[in-house]
């Protein structure tokens, strides 16, 4: 006999949280740890009311950002251009360039 909850289990993934929902399918990874080290890990976990997963999965987030190259403070000056140009130089102004194309 088939439950009618039976299809909503099936679709039930308990190893993702709610936090890393995105297209991308979570992978799985283990670890070894020292029993002394895994039983602090639990304590911390614990005081903070959450799982020992959802720790480590902070920790890994802080750390990487942490490490992600921070972008420029400026922006290098583009004048003059760091590339001189080639050939003729064209003088033209806007207005001069408007009366060239045709727009609609």
């Amino acid at each position: 006999m088939k439950w009618p909850w039976s299809s909503w289990f099936a679709r039930l993934d308990l190893f993702t949280s709610p936090v890393h929902t995105n297209s991308m399918k979570p992978l799985r990874t283990s670890i070894d740890l020292p029993r002394d080290l895994h039983r602090r890990l639990r304590g911390v976990a614990a005081r903070r009311g959450c799982s020992a997963r959802q720790l480590i999965l902070r920790s890994i987030e802080r750390l990487v950002a942490e490490e992600e190259p921070a972008l420029p403070e400026r922006r290098l000056p583009l004048s003059p251009p760091l590339i001189p140009p080639a050939g003729r130089r064209i003088d033209l102004t806007n207005d001069q360039i408007y009366d060239l194309i045709a727009l609609p």
